[in-house]
């Protein structure tokens, strides 16, 4: 057990009524978690306002209330006589979400003091250049965790989460379970939601990487505009001690003009570390490029990823990693050796044809994809892919531009279509992509991803390179609020033994 008094430390509230010199042995924001000692946080959310289960919570043995709003808008818990009862402890904060954070750090007692902590935040490549970051450290014997899209890993160990940047108080628990299983090295994707919602607020980076933004996430229930989506990217620089950003994206001089000081890497110029002799690799058992790096790391390379933008992410990696002084010759064999589920993944090759498989799923991404695979001169380049439902159309319509300007063929199917129906997401790609300048004859349509999946191996020519995208590590489908079991690399591996290919 803990004092309440202990956690609340460096928060800026108000007793309202009650005691903080208490003890409590959890901080909750579920009000199923409810029971005795535990101290209540209320936030706002989209749907729900949880300051509306106090009372319900108080009947369950919760005394201590964490609340964002006035306490005469409260409903509040009453005895008999219908007089507010005056046995709890209610605290006010400006911020409840920021208070969260903060006292589930202090719960779990402050577990990333304990650890080297490595932010990535981008548009894109957050998910690879973690993996890297992980896959370097570990093949130099540091022991690492690491929470992202994939979910969250602990050395060997795998959870799933339901988010990039999960809620504060699961990050917490996380990073507290990687110190208790001796994990020297945290490395975490920072989504500008992660930011905005205050789910990182209190972990100090020693290092953080800026890799890339492009216009993505804005809508009604996530960013209103690009510069908000900006601002909140550029917040790991105001929580890391160093701070590293890819000087070939458009936004680098006005990042740096707000936080000077930061280090660069580049594929274009010169930079602290910056990367020369870029070329392509493919053979019957590798495909990925080789580059030379220069500046404060001096080596030749060689990724078994393809595509220049994972020369962008090596670049990332190789800068946090030399920093850290981890060995040149580890450094390079990892990467040589890095497998990142559902990024740029090669998961079938023959002399016939292969099959790769990316999370792209929107219309930068999938362009940076197709761009990079023609790279390796396909004699036709296939890509199958859908949109999700329920989302902004504006997806949809930028892909189906970039099938049109980069595929040579394209198979549109279904990509969790949610409540709506996957023939309509079809048909509102396939509009943009015939006003992109897309041939009738150049497209098919099949919502079974399954069977699109299928049918693009089947009719594959000799030479093609067929790009399942959207889903990537991804392993369901979800339809009308149910979600099934369906992994874009399983699927291929089932069709390829069904066909013997």
């Amino acid at each position: 057990m803990d004092r309440l008094a202990d956690w609340l430390k460096g928060l800026d509230y108000e007793l309202i009524t009650g005691d903080i010199d208490i003890e409590v042995k959890d901080v909750i924001y579920d009000s199923r978690k409810a029971e005795k000692d535990t101290v209540f946080v209320c936030m706002t959310g989209t749907k729900t306002d949880s300051h509306d289960f106090i009372r319900e919570v108080y009947e369950k043995g919760c005394r201590a209330f964490v609340v964002e709003k006035d306490a005469d808008k409260l409903l509040l818990p009453k005895d008999e006589n219908g007089k507010t009862r005056t046995d709890f402890s209610l605290i006010s904060v400006g911020n409840a979400r920021q208070a969260l954070a903060l006292m589930s750090a202090a719960r779990f007692g402050h577990p990333t003091e304990k650890l080297c902590c490595i932010g990535v935040t981008g548009t894109k490549g957050k998910t690879t250049t973690s993996f890297m970051i992980k896959s370097i450290l570990e093949h130099c014997g540091k022991k690492t965790g690491l929470i992202g899209t994939n979910g969250c890993y602990i050395g060997t160990e795998h959870f799933e989460t339901r988010n990039t940047t999960p809620e504060s108080y699961e990050l917490s628990e996380y990073f507290h379970e990687m110190v208790e299983k001796g994990c020297e090295y945290m490395v975490m994707e920072c989504s500008s939601q992660g930011f905005k919602m205050h789910r990182t607020d209190g972990i100090k980076f020693d290092y953080g990487i800026f890799l890339n933004i492009s216009p993505d996430h804005i809508g009604p229930l996530e960013h209103a505009d690009f510069d908000e989506y900006l601002s909140c990217k550029m917040k790991l620089f105001s929580q890391c001690e160093t701070g590293i950003i890819n000087a070939d994206d458009s936004h680098a001089g006005e990042i740096a003009e707000a936080y000077p000081g930061l280090l660069t890497y580049s594929i274009r110029d010169k930079a602290d570390f910056y990367a020369e002799n870029i070329h392509y690799t493919a053979g019957s058992a590798f495909m990925g490029v080789e580059f030379d790096v220069r500046g404060r790391f001096e080596d030749e390379v060689k990724l078994s990823i393809p595509g220049e933008f994972n020369v962008s992410n090596a670049l990332a990696a190789i800068s946090v990693c030399s920093l850290l002084g981890l060995p040149k010759e580890e450094i390079n064999e990892a990467l040589l050796k890095i497998h990142v589920d559902g990024r740029m993944e090669t998961v079938y090759k023959s002399d016939k044809f292969q099959v790769i498989v990316d999370y792209a799923h929107n219309e930068v991404s999938m362009e940076s994809l197709l761009e990079t695979l023609r790279s390796y001169k396909p004699e036709r380049l296939v890509v199958v892919f859908g949109c999700g439902g329920n989302r902004s159309k504006d997806r949809r319509t930028g892909m189906g531009k970039a099938a049109a300007e980069f595929a040579d063929y394209s198979v549109f199917t279904s990509d969790n279509s949610r409540f709506e129906r996957p023939e309509d997401i079809i048909a509102d790609i396939e509009e943009a992509y015939l006003y992109a300048g897309g041939s009738k004859d150049s497209y098919a349509k099949i919502p079974d991803r399954r069977e699109a999946i299928e049918y693009a191996m089947t009719h594959a020519l000799k030479g093609d390179i067929i790009a399942v995208i959207g889903k990537g590590h991804e392993d369901y489908q979800e339809v009308n609020g149910v979600r099934t079991h369906f992994l874009d690399r399983e699927v291929i591996k089932e069709i390829v033994e069904k066909y013997s290919l």
